[in-house]
């Protein structure tokens, strides 16, 4: 039963008492004051009763506060539950793009994101070429993951008419894309390859005519540009002046005829290091139509490094991102430089050149000595203590040394050169050293007046760039009569050593 019904009952109930006191009264009469103090008490009751139904009608209230109170919370919970169904949609398998950004994995190109996850459909992703943590934020960008491109676009994407202008570039429009230059310059340095398609339709709107240059555009440094198509980065040309097929044969461009029928130059930019576009200037179209169309600033492929890097380029292209002291390989050694991977590569400071590294695929060096005379001529001196020969180089019995690697080697000869007796006759003594037989050094000592079994010293040094495979020797190519190189068994005079000071490490 409702508050009201209640209400309702309860005024009858009180009429039906207050009906049967009045006939009582009317069977038994009382005096006046009874009458008075009844109908007192009549309007005590009547006072409850409305204080009753304002209660009522405050409970009545309540409830429907309470009623809207449920219904508002029922209403939210259905939306909490429609937006975490769209979060939960959001970051499913099939949406990497959000998936990367969650994971706070994002892919540096297209083309890596691809390699990373074979199943990745063409469509807008977030990538970061410039490196996940370092300078500018993520852009968005479209990948067509069947080709592996990255595209980026741009405010100048439709086609657009210049108008009517006189003067050299009169109508001049920059190109503002949705990345910065920053991310399109490491884009750039990622990629294999970058392009960007530049359509004009004119008529009676050249380029250039009578050495007048009426149009050109500027790359991501600024500087002017007047070729339409190709890598031709020094000249003014078309795709059709580089495929010989203008409409004019004596001109670069089609639009260059100044014909009054439509022509057309239609072309793809595909020098990256001066893409993207960055503004397009257009004149010389008084009375004439041209319409210009700009397309995306589009990369593939990437960059690969081969062998071991050279460059803090090459260490930046296969992904490492901690500054510091890095080993490289340079022309013929390796090399210290000091990479600083919060700058891209065109920035200034990105790679310092420290210095050498002394490296060595295996240690090469030795030290050997005779222990007998020796007087033979045009023949490898042979030795007989070894000691030291590491790498294995030398060979005592021939007397050879063979190179294991290519580098920079330094050799040292010295001896005891015995004359006999000659009065004031002159003796002497040679000894050289052979590169795969051919003299390269020589040392020499020579003698008068000598005293019999008189003792000369002699000495030889050398530092020879060898290739693999050399070889180095010594020999006697002149010496007198009963001198010779003195040595004996407990008194060792001939000393002959040699090391690798530096490994070309190139192969």
């Amino acid at each position: 039963m409702s508050p009201v019904s209640v209400c309702t009952l309860i005024r009858s109930s009180v009429l039906v008492v207050l009906l049967w006191s009045t006939c009582s009264y009317c069977a038994v009469p009382t005096s006046e004051e009874k009458y008075a103090h009844l109908e007192s008490k009549i309007a005590q009751l009547e006072a409850r009763l409305d204080h009753f139904e304002n209660v009522i009608k405050v409970k009545d209230h309540q409830h429907d506060i309470l009623a809207e109170n449920v219904s508002q919370l029922q209403l939210a919970l259905q939306h909490e539950r429609q937006t975490t169904s769209k979060l939960v949609t959001s970051i499913n398998v099939n949406d990497r793009s959000n998936q990367l950004a969650v994971e706070r994995t994002v892919a540096r190109t297209c083309q890596e994101a691809i390699l990373a996850d074979s199943s990745l459909n063409s469509g807008m992703y977030w990538i970061d070429p410039d490196g996940q943590g370092y300078g500018d934020a993520p852009i968005y960008v479209y990948c067509d993951m069947s080709k592996g491109t990255t595209s980026i676009s741009h405010d100048t994407e439709s086609a657009m008419d210049v108008g009517n202008c006189a003067a050299e570039g009169c109508y001049s429009r920059a190109v503002n894309y949705n990345a910065t230059s920053r991310q399109m310059s490491a884009l750039a340095d990622l990629s294999v390859e970058c392009h960007q398609s530049i359509k004009y339709e004119c008529s009676q709107a050249p380029f250039e005519l009578n050495g007048i240059t009426y149009s050109w555009w500027n790359d991501k440094n600024g500087n002017e540009k007047y070729f339409w198509a190709g890598m031709n980065t020094d000249g003014h040309t078309c795709q059709c002046g580089i495929d010989v097929n203008c409409v004019e044969a004596s001109t670069k461009c089609n639009c260059d005829s100044a014909a009054a029928a439509l022509q057309v130059d239609d072309g793809v930019v595909s020098d990256k290091f001066v893409l993207p576009v960055t503004r397009l200037n257009f004149g010389g179209t008084q009375n004439a139509a041209a319409v210009h169309t700009l397309g995306r600033f589009e990369c593939s492929g990437k960059e690969t490094v081969s062998g071991m890097p050279r460059s803090c380029l090459d260490l930046w292209r296969i992904g490492h991102i901690l500054s510091g002291l890095h080993s490289v390989m340079g022309t013929n050694m390796v090399e210290s430089v000091y990479c600083d991977f919060t700058k891209i590569p065109s920035d200034a400071g990105f790679q310092e050149w420290i210095g050498y590294v002394d490296v060595k695929s295996s240690p090469t060096y030795f030290y050997v000595q005779k222990t007998s005379n020796f007087d033979a001529t045009n023949t490898p001196i042979p030795f007989e203590i070894s000691k030291l020969n590491v790498g294995n180089a030398m060979n005592l019995a021939s007397g050879k040394f063979t190179a294991p690697r290519a580098g920079t080697y330094y050799f040292s000869f010295s001896g005891l050169v015995s004359f006999p007796v000659t009065g004031s006759s002159e003796v002497y003594l040679g000894v050289e050293l052979l590169l795969n037989g051919a003299a390269v050094g020589l040392g020499t000592t020579d003698e008068a007046n000598t005293i019999n079994s008189q003792l000369t010293p002699i000495s030889l040094h050398s530092t020879l760039r060898l290739n693999s495979g050399d070889q180095i020797w010594l020999q006697i190519n002149e010496i007198s009569p009963q001198a010779y190189l003195y040595d004996k068994a407990n008194w060792q005079s001939t000393h002959f050593t040699g090391w690798i000071l530096e490994e070309e490490l190139v192969n």
